[in-house]
């Protein structure tokens, strides 16, 4: 190829390129006009949506402040009654002047608003039987003996029920209430029933639904009993079983070693319960040895603390029920209370403020008096299941 032609190769080649580029120019503006309007749309919608959801947070806000206004002054003087009561150290001669008689400011505002990006902070996930199974596995190395059937940890509750002195009417009725009438050893508030949606609402387990802290707690302050009542049963064992109850024994000492790192408050166990180690602590409630026994102590605890109180009959299912419910100090100011006191007081004066607007039963049910009678309602209902049913002929055997 000659110079000359080469060079008006080149010149073409040029020529060809800048009309590429010219055209390429024109297209990406066409498509900027037709998608600047498209921009400008969509800015526009979420900026509405933007003015829209900081008109519903304010709203929301506002209409929470005023609440609040209520609502905090009146939880103050309830703790503030409280704390009265508890200084006099004494349950006799209760007055109403002694508690709030107006029932708790009821919030009917607007709910809160989700995140304008559908985001929400995840909730720390409840512990379940897999989660106790599994720390108590790799905390302590324990793996509790389940019952061979369910009657075998019903006769092991009964027995331990009798050897504290409870009723069959305390028990059985606190078990219809606890776990439905029917439920299992292994049972778990909010997974009563094998459906999707079910997850858990606690960790409160078993037949009196103990509270991942309430294990953790006994084992503090009655760990020892536990003990004995192992040792003895090793004593009269023999062979493979002997060996799993000294393991056992082993164990159980380590638990209880644990949850006596702390002073013996609630608040300082509830710290413990939701360790790893506190966790695997609960699944003891799972253990044909020691379930049956830390789930009676439950109940034996409150009837205890009434005696130091001069109070030796035994208490009604339901009045036993108030004390495991709202705490034995709280539940047996209502045992003490005479019945046109309980027709008075608000059920507002026996929870903390949180645990009072997290249960519908109480706020529903806002007197002593509705409340008890309610959770006796409940308890005729569910004591004609078959679960306590069995439990009450087991009684009647020992």
């Amino acid at each position: 190829m000659s110079a000359f032609s080469a060079k008006r190769a080149s010149a073409k080649r040029a020529k060809r390129e800048a009309i590429i580029l010219t055209l390429a120019y024109a297209l990406a503006l066409v498509v900027a006009c037709f998608a600047m309007p498209i921009a400008h749309a969509a800015d526009r919608d979420l900026a509405k949506r933007q003015t829209i959801d900081r008109e519903k947070l304010a709203e929301y806000a506002q209409a929470r402040a005023a609440y609040e206004s209520l609502a905090d002054p009146y939880w103050e003087s309830i703790a503030k009654k409280r704390s009265k009561r508890r200084a006099r150290r004494s349950f006799k001669n209760l007055t109403a002047s002694e508690y709030v008689l107006q029932q708790p400011p009821i919030y009917s505002g607007p709910l809160k608003p989700a995140p304008p990006d559908g985001a929400t902070s995840p909730a720390k996930p409840i512990p379940v039987i897999a989660d106790f199974l599994r720390e108590a596995k790799a905390q302590f190395s324990f793996v509790p003996e389940a019952p061979k059937t369910e009657n075998e940890y019903k006769r092991a509750y009964v027995v331990a029920a009798r050897t504290a002195g409870l009723t069959a009417e305390q028990c059985v009725r606190i078990y219809a209430f606890e776990s439905g009438g029917d439920g299992k050893y292994d049972v778990q508030a909010g997974l009563e029933y094998d459906v999707p949606a079910a997850r858990a609402v606690s960790t409160g387990l078993g037949y009196n639904q103990l509270l991942s802290t309430n294990s953790v707690e006994l084992l503090a302050e009655a760990g020892d009993e536990f003990i004995s009542v192992l040792r003895s049963k090793a004593r009269s064992a023999t062979g493979a079983r002997k060996a799993a109850l000294l393991g056992k024994i082993d164990i159980v000492k380590k638990m209880i070693a644990f949850s006596r790192t702390v002073p013996d408050r609630w608040n300082d166990h509830a710290r413990l319960a939701d360790t790893p180690k506190g966790i695997g602590i609960h699944a003891l409630n799972l253990d044909i040895d020691v379930g049956p026994l830390l789930q009676v102590r439950k109940l034996l605890t409150s009837v205890e603390f009434a005696r130091r109180y001069d109070v030796n009959g035994p208490l009604s299912a339901a009045e036993l029920e108030m004390m495991n419910l709202t705490g034995d100090g709280n539940g047996f100011e209502m045992v003490m209370m005479t019945d046109r006191l309980r027709a008075r007081i608000p059920t507002s004066n026996f929870f903390q403020r949180g645990g009072y607007e997290r249960n519908p039963v109480a706020g529903t049910n806002n007197t002593v008096a509705k409340l008890i009678a309610a959770t006796n309602a409940k308890m005729d209902s569910e004591a004609k299941l078959q679960g306590a049913k069995t439990m009450a002929a087991l009684f009647e055997k020992f």
